[in-house]
């Protein structure tokens, strides 16, 4: 039973963290973000959507594998870098979106990437299935950063 609850734990925060970014996109998107000049490899917005989804899966699996963890010594590190990544997951998209800023956005985006690197480096000695699974994610943040500069290049 306790693993059902850590798994549904998982879930609710990474999911929650998504909903929560949500709040600051989606009124955004039909009107400051869509009359931005978007970058030329920039994907059209219905792909954003299924693309977290599966990122905020991916990450909840990678949640639920630290928790279940036996390594005790470096789990509540990576316990708290995981937060922290979630938490600028967040604030990013209150920056970007909420508050229309690319250049504060580019700032947030760099220091996701830097925690997620983080989490996915202190997680490997808890469980190397949950720091791979965040190699996704990584790569995504990374693609977004790269848009993020060119959105703030180009406007």
């Amino acid at each position: 039973m306790k693993s059902i609850s850590k798994f549904i734990i998982s879930l609710l925060s990474c999911f929650g963290a998504g909903a929560i970014g949500g709040l600051f996109t989606q009124s955004s998107l039909t009107t400051w973000y869509a009359q931005l000049v978007k970058p030329e490899l920039s994907p059209p917005n219905w792909v954003f959507a299924p693309v977290w989804n599966v990122l905020y899966f991916l990450m909840a699996i990678a949640l639920y594998r630290l928790l279940i963890s036996e390594e005790r010594q470096d789990r509540r590190l990576t316990l708290a870098l995981f937060v922290v990544q979630l938490l600028f997951n967040i604030i990013w998209s209150a920056v970007f979106f909420g508050l229309h800023s690319p250049g504060g956005g580019l700032v947030v985006i760099a220091m996701l990437a830097l925690a997620i690197g983080a989490t996915m480096f202190w997680g490997r000695r808890v469980s190397k299935v949950a720091a791979l699974l965040l190699v996704p994610y990584l790569g995504w943040v990374c693609f977004a950063a790269y848009l993020n500069y060119q959105f703030w290049r180009l406007n």
